[in-house]
């Protein structure tokens, strides 16, 4: 072969190879992407179980309680506030600010305020990119 030839195969193959490399790459970054809000979905159900358990009927109002309750541990009233954040529904932002105070976190102490602002946002409409692949009508309130 001559070396021009053998110059436009490798550019050929380099092209090849970088287009499989993106292509595998953004594959990965999809299926990660619908993995991790499956298990972000997974999350809120198991929240929801624990608060309809203990307060049947509105899911929104049943974690909203559980997070609001001193009988349950902190670690546990953060998932809550966590999950409100997930379902984004405004009718939490009662619980959420009531507890929001702004300042430095104390997870000994009290709910945790990092946890406490994220939700406050998604509740008051900010965007979260893995509510679609997870929220359907039964988690919607």
């Amino acid at each position: 072969m001559k070396p021009d030839s053998e110059n436009a195969v490798r550019k050929t193959n380099w092209k090849k190879r970088i287009t499989v490399s993106l292509v595998a790459a953004v594959g990965f970054l999809v299926v990660a992407y619908f993995a991790i809000s499956l298990v972000i979905g997974s999350g809120v159900r198991s929240v929801s179980a624990a608060a309809l358990g203990e307060q049947p009927g509105d899911r929104v109002a049943a974690i909203m309680a559980y997070a609001d309750a001193s009988t349950h541990s902190l670690k546990d009233r953060n998932r809550a506030v966590w999950a409100l954040g997930q379902l984004g529904d405004p009718r939490a932002l009662a619980v959420l600010e009531k507890y929001y105070t702004g300042q430095p976190c104390d997870h000994d102490r009290a709910l945790c305020q990092h946890e406490l602002k994220k939700a406050i946002k998604l509740c008051r409409g900010g965007t979260n990119l893995s509510a679609f692949v997870w929220r359907r009508g039964s988690l919607r309130s």
